[in-house]
């Protein structure tokens, strides 16, 4: 019986070929569909690949997006709705660092003063806070110092003991790295002002997270404190800069930000 070859075409198929060696294996999968090498087709990556890869997943749309939004403003000195054109990713990685100065206010009673600082010009954020800095350690188990631990280790986390109560906004383990990894210049700066210690700490990331450059530790008795300086790589949001939208965005998350700490603590 003489095989129907357009019925074989039309349906989909399953094939392993192989060279004349034996040694590549290809999968054909439907009509239309070139073969392809199984190693083409699954693909394995890192997780700092996987999250430049799949941004929705992580921080969000890295595509420009207009929505009506409160901001402030500067000359009728109150809040305004407006239309905005902003990207929810960058938002979001900017908002990681915010989250992080709150977080450590309630860690830490000796916070009184958060600095928050939006270079339009230079395309650079700042964060301070006066808390307690990072541990100028190194980690026993994980042989890193504690502020590059924090900072570019993925799945670290001061806020994973499920016998605490949730009132801190980090816990999943990727929170400042994200900025750190959608970032083209990420900056560690701390001090660790324990009497037994007494050292400040500054450490470069670069190129998205992949160049770590040895930190800087020197000695300090001055007050302790924590900044975060970041680039964000603002080619990976389809932008060339911080546009006035978004620094107005940025600007209002500060206020919010403000409003629901204690009196007693300094935004700026």
């Amino acid at each position: 019986m003489k095989k129907d070859s357009k019925a074989t075409k039309d349906e989909d198929i399953d094939t392993l070929d192989s060279n004349d060696e034996g040694e590549s294996l290809y999968v054909e999968v439907s009509k239309g569909n070139k073969s392809k090498k199984i190693e083409d087709k699954y693909k394995k990556m890192s997780q700092e690949e996987h999250i430049l890869t799949l941004p929705d997943t992580y921080i969000g749309s890295i595509e420009q997006s207009c929505e009506q939004r409160y901001i402030y403003d500067n000359q009728l000195n109150c809040m305004v709705e407006r239309d905005i054109n902003y990207v929810p990713g960058l938002y979001k990685i900017f908002d990681e660092i915010i989250v992080n100065a709150r977080d450590h206010h309630v860690r830490d009673s000796s916070l009184k003063t958060i600095k928050v600082e939006i270079n339009k010009d230079e395309g650079f954020i700042s964060v301070f806070n006066d808390g307690s800095g990072l541990e100028v350690e190194v980690h026993n188990e994980h042989k890193v110092y504690i502020p590059e631990l924090v900072f570019a280790h993925l799945l670290t986390s001061a806020n994973y003991n499920k016998d605490e109560n949730k009132i801190t906004g980090g816990k999943n383990g990727f929170g400042a790295k994200l900025t750190n990894i959608y970032s083209t210049k990420f900056i560690i700066e701390t001090v660790d002002s324990r009497s037994k210690i007494k050292k400040k700490y500054v450490q470069v990331f670069e190129n998205n997270m992949k160049v770590k450059n040895k930190p800087k530790i020197t000695s300090n008795s001055g007050k302790s404190y924590t900044k975060i300086t970041f680039y964000p790589d603002f080619k990976k949001f389809g932008i060339s800069g911080l546009t006035e939208d978004i620094v107005n965005v940025f600007k209002r998350r500060v206020y919010d930000l403000a409003g629901t700490l204690p009196n007693n603590i300094s935004v700026y």
